[in-house]
């Protein structure tokens, strides 16, 4: 088969070597080169890299609104393309012209987050399983037919970046069983997703990262495992804002005013919430790296204190 993919992040990397495995990549669709980093210098984004290693040829328009733009995806003559984190919405336009239209790897359980970010947006709501979807895709945002899926449990201490890995080869792999039936000529049969349970993960924004004490320890101690490796939860510590990269949630009653810091010890720094307490394992100060609460506590001497 004649494959076109369209990716951008290292999420996608693995489903493009798995199309590789099981088809002709006529050509490699990724956004433009962006400037990123203090110098603010062009960088390629992960799809990009991997497909100049293989030698497969780039295109990188802004996006699929001119006429020039469509008749180069056409001339390319594609019997399928493959869409995984790509960044554009595509347009009908778009979809109707490989052969067998477009399929795209999401990464949930849908209709259980359909949208921008569904691998954080599960651990901050508390799932305990999500998984990928191959989806034929159509205009709405993430609504197409299912063609196959498969689930992953989320375990108790996973992060963003943990589970998004975990994910990623979970999607190559299922992609690589749909082209493998398609390519055998025989094609998933996809089954429509029902309207009940359609829930949307949101774009993560970095204003979302700050952790308020009035809310139950439990849903802080999800936010700073779904927003880890980024935005990065972060937190006032006894006056001082902090990065936090790890924390665990403790059932224990208190008659503290959140954000009160209760006990301080090698083992956590332990804060009131709205319901609960957060014991807060990994931090990072202003400028520095991260470091385990013992660490942090040799530089605040005055929460050792703190019974």
């Amino acid at each position: 088969m004649r494959l076109i993919f369209a990716g951008t992040p290292e999420f996608a990397v693995p489903c493009l070597r798995a199309a590789a495995q099981k088809g002709e990549i006529v050509g490699v669709y990724t956004q433009p080169d962006r400037p990123a980093g203090r110098g603010r210098e062009l960088a390629i984004s992960p799809v990009k890299r991997e497909a100049l290693l293989r030698g497969f040829p780039v295109l990188q328009p802004e996006n699929f609104k001119s006429k020039v733009s469509r008749e180069a995806l056409a001339a390319l003559k594609p019997d399928l393309m493959i869409v995984v984190a790509y960044g554009l919405i595509l347009p009908q336009s778009v979809l109707d012209i490989p052969t067998y239209g477009c399929w795209n790897v999401h990464a949930s359980l849908l209709p259980r987050w359909r949208g921008a970010a569904p691998i954080q947006r599960a651990i901050e709501a508390g799932d305990r399983e999500t998984g990928v979807c191959l989806m034929q895709m159509e205009k709405g945002l993430d609504t197409g037919p299912v063609l196959l899926s498969a689930k992953l449990a989320i375990g108790d201490n996973e992060t963003g970046g943990q589970l998004h890995d975990r994910l990623a080869e979970l999607g190559a792999e299922v992609l690589g069983d749909g082209l493998g039936l398609a390519r055998a000529e025989l094609f998933p049969r996809p089954w429509v997703q029902p309207e009940q349970g359609v829930t949307y993960a949101h774009k993560l924004d970095k204003a979302e990262a700050r952790l308020d004490w009035n809310q139950p320890a439990t849903a802080l101690a999800n936010k700073v495992r779904a927003f880890n490796p980024w935005p990065m939860a972060d937190a006032l510590i006894a006056g001082e804002r902090v990065r936090v990269h790890g924390a665990t949630a403790l059932a224990q009653a208190h008659g503290a005013a959140p954000g009160t810091v209760l006990r301080a010890g090698r083992d956590g720094i332990d804060i009131a919430c709205g319901e609960g307490v957060l014991r807060i394992r990994v931090l990072q100060r202003d400028g520095g790296k991260a470091i385990t609460a013992a660490d942090y506590l040799n530089g605040r001497r005055d929460l050792l204190a703190v019974s």
